[in-house]
Order: structure tokens, then sequence, then C-alpha cells
């Protein structure tokens, strides 16, 4: 289940439950939770007589999520795209700044969709938009979460390489390798985020209200079996191993660097760490909960803890691809100088540190690479690589 399918869950519940009751009266058994993955709910809709109006409202959680959807869209697009200004078009590409071009690419392309999704929920999860763009706006949110924490795994694990294997890094850390990588990064993102585009679909209600929902077309143990596999494969891909990756990376960085004053003084050092925690803070709530609600399926007693929980984790993951520029900002050198300075200013003045910073490093390894026998040679290397 994805994003925009939680909002309907827990908003439609009251709803779902009247079904139910129909239900019985009609001698099938259901759950709740049966509704909330059935593929051929449409029948119940169709014999339904609503004895109380649905849910006109959104809850409390249900708004903050909105807000921080509409915060994330007005400070992501101008954020990101001064990003990608000054990276794409202002300087020359360095293997890093290429790292952090994508990443704001993967952010500027979600967050762009993001009025769709807070349209459909301010309209009462109506959904007018027709069934590609209910599709599109799926994969894309699926998209940017696996884009995103891919290219923050291959950033910290060429951080590793490019210094405690330096001759390595000289011989193939280029360019060329790098676009490569990049490349099968969108592709692998792009072929995790496809289920999206296969199951999603959308239902036109008696009321004349369009429902973006999941559609796994078959029985309902088929269904589970689909939103687990699918839960699981986004857990582990999505979040799980690339967390473990990067942890091991920075634990061998800072245990094989003697000198860890000179690791930790690098603007490009903690620039990468803290959009790496930013990232996984974020996003932790919302993977949490989605391994919860599995058990929702045969447990209708976690249905008031995710209705409440699930909206604040949403809004939380979405708010994401609009920190990174924020973060860049806050790290700036000049911020505790000057407040006189424009944002982009700011901005600017943080990635030039970070691209410098790659590329005082492609410039020491050649020297770096013919003396890897010299411990204090090595040394020295590594200062002005972090620098």
């Amino acid at each position: 289940m994805l994003l925009s399918d939680h909002f309907i869950v827990f908003h439609a519940l009251p709803l779902l439950n009247s079904l139910i009751q129909v239900c019985r009266r009609q001698s099938v058994v259901m759950s709740s939770t049966d509704f909330l993955y059935q593929d051929n709910f449409t029948e119940y809709f169709e014999d339904y007589e609503e004895d109380e109006p649905a849910q006109a409202y959104l809850s409390h959680t249900q708004i903050t999520s909105l807000v921080l959807q509409m915060v994330a869209f007005l400070l992501g697009v101008p954020g990101n795209a001064i990003v990608i200004w000054i990276m794409g078009f202002k300087w020359n590409k360095t293997v890093t700044s290429i790292w952090f071009l994508n990443l704001a690419i993967a952010d500027l392309i979600f967050v762009l969709f993001l009025p769709l999704y807070i349209t459909y929920v301010i309209m009462g999860f109506h959904w007018p938009f027709g069934k590609w763009l209910c599709k599109a706006n799926a994969f894309m949110t699926l998209l940017n979460m696996f884009a995103s924490v891919f290219f923050l795994t291959a950033i910290s694990i060429d951080r590793y390489v490019h210094l405690i294997h330096p001759a390595f890094s000289y011989k193939h850390r280029t360019l060329r390798n790098a676009c490569i990588l990049i490349l099968l990064i969108w592709i692998l993102a792009t072929v995790l985020g496809s289920p999206a585009l296969y199951f999603k679909d959308t239902f036109i209600s008696p009321k004349n209200v369009t429902i973006c929902y999941y559609n796994f077309h078959h029985e309902f143990d088929v269904i589970v079996f689909r939103h687990h596999t699918l839960t699981w494969i986004k857990f582990i891909c999505g979040y799980l191993f690339p967390l473990l990756t990067m942890i091991v990376c920075y634990s061998f960085l800072v245990s094989q660097v003697k000198k860890i004053t000179v690791l930790t003084s690098s603007r490009l050092f903690w620039t990468i760490l803290v959009v790496v925690v930013v990232f996984f803070i974020c996003w932790t709530p919302y993977q949490i909960f989605t391994i919860l609600e599995l058990s929702a399926h045969h447990n209708t007693s976690l249905h008031d803890l995710l209705e409440s929980a699930i909206p604040l984790s949403i809004g939380f993951a979405f708010i994401n691809s609009s920190l990174n520029p924020i973060l860049y900002v806050l790290l700036s050198k000049k911020l505790s100088s000057s407040f006189s300075v424009t944002f982009s200013e700011l901005v600017k003045h943080t990635l030039w540190e970070v691209s410098r910073s790659a590329t005082v490093s492609d410039h020491g390894q050649n020297s770096l690479s013919l003396q890897l026998t010299e411990a204090p040679v090595i040394e020295h290397t590594l200062e002005e690589i972090l620098q």
C-alpha cells in the first residue's frame, strides 16, 4: 500500500464499518480489513444505502500532514531548483557534485507532483485527475524514495572508497563511471517503483466520488500476499539494506582514518552525514507503521493507532524532499558571519565547499597513489582531501 492509500483507508473507516454490517445481514463474513484490500468491493457500494453521512472532515493528524505537504511543495520546488541550477549549469561537473545534482532532481520531480495529492485530500479524497495520473502520482512517490536512498548510499560508499582505497579510487572514480552508476540507480528505482503503475486504479462510487487506490485483482489471500510482498520489498530495498550499508561505511571510515579531527572538520563529511541522518529520521516512522499495518489484516484493534500515526508519518516522509537545500544553508559558514546574504547565495556557498572538496581530492589522488607506502604522505593527502 502506498502513501496515498493510507489516507483513504482511515478516512473511509466509518463507511467500511457500515458496509460490514450490510454484509453481516447478508450472511457474508468479512472484516473491515478485508474491505481495505478487496478488489471487487464495487458491488457492496452499489447495494449500500447510506444511513448516516460519511466522514466529511479531516482529522487533526490528517490536517497536520496536509500542512507538512504544502510546506514541502512551497520550499521544495525553489530549493531543489536552485541546487539543480547551481550544480547542473553553473559549475564544472565533479563526481561529488553529480551525486547531489541527481539527489535534487529526484526530490524536485516528487514535489512537482505534490499538488495533485494535496488537491485529492482537500477535495475529500476525490480524484479528478484520471487513472493515469493516479498511477503516475503513486509511482513518483516510490521513485523518489528509492532514488534518494540509493543516491545517499552511493555517496556514502563513494566517500569510503575514495578515502580508504585511494589507488582504486584514482583508477575507477571517474565521471564516466559515476554517470553509468547513476543511470543504473535510476533504472533500479524505476523497476522497484513500477508495481504502482500496474496495481494503482480508480473507482467511481455511487456518490460520484472517484477513489485512487490499489487494485490487486484477486481473492483476499492473494491480496494479503501481494501487500506483504510489496511492503517488505520496499522496506528491505528502500530502507534496511541502504541503512546497514551506510552504517558499515561510516564505521569503517571513522575507524580507519587516523586523524579523526581531520575527518570531522570536513564540510563534505558533515554535509553528507546530516543529509543521510535527516533522510532516515523522516522516513523511519513511515517504514515502521507500514510494517505494523501488515498485522491489521487480522487485527482491527490497530486501526485507531494507525489512523492517527500513519498520516503524520506520511507528512514527515514527504517533507524530506524539501529539507536538503535548507540543510545546505544551515551548514554554510556564511550563515554565522552574515545574515544579509540570500538563500541562493548560502546554498551556493555550501555546495561550492562540497564541490571544492571533491576537486581537491581528485587532484591529490595521483600523488597519493604513487606514494602509498609512505604513511606521512597519506595522512597529509587525507588532510587535503577533507578540507
